[in-house]
């Protein structure tokens, strides 16, 4: 009966928990006022098929499929959706995940949120502007700089040239 007491009061505390973080991330995500916001047609008619279903629909492009994981010119990554400056190339580096990977973004660019798809949570990364899914955030990135991996789907991205900057 005591085990059975424990494992209650075990499961209690990790639901409570769970619930209260994404709770309070989810209200959190709810108040921010984009700066760039559409309906559903009209980012269907401005985006690709790829491109709404990982950016308005929090999908993600098959690994190594992407034309920026083994791209290394230097210049300036911003959002697909919105143009906002999110990843300079200064910062990426090849985690051989097949996707592109960046230590670190432009931190007052980039909203952090809780994604449970998988059946746990990860942290979601999403464009501060427009709202739109970039990728996750994992903690196996070089540890000899922030110990980061920004892991975005290159359809997330386009590239600006630092010859065009």
């Amino acid at each position: 009966m005591l085990k059975i007491k424990n494992l209650f009061i075990v499961l209690s505390i990790c639901f409570s928990c769970n619930s209260q973080k994404s709770t309070k991330q989810a209200s959190e995500i709810e108040k921010n006022q984009f700066e760039v916001e559409k309906s559903n047609d009209q980012w269907k008619k401005d985006l690709t098929p790829m491109e709404f279903y990982v950016l308005r629909q929090s999908g993600t492009e098959r690994a190594f499929s992407g034309k920026y994981n083994k791209h290394n010119e230097p210049g300036l990554y911003v959002c697909a959706a919105c143009d906002n400056p999110l990843y300079d190339s200064r910062h990426k580096y090849d985690s051989k995940s097949g996707w592109p990977s960046f230590d670190r973004g432009v931190n007052k660019n980039i909203l952090l949120d809780v994604d449970y798809n998988l059946g746990y949570p990860r942290t979601e990364l999403k464009c501060k502007s427009c709202g739109s899914h970039l990728g996750h955030l994992f903690n196996d990135g070089p540890r000899n700089t922030t110990g980061n991996r920004h892991c975005i789907n290159s359809v997330a991205l386009k590239f600006i040239s630092k010859e065009n900057e």
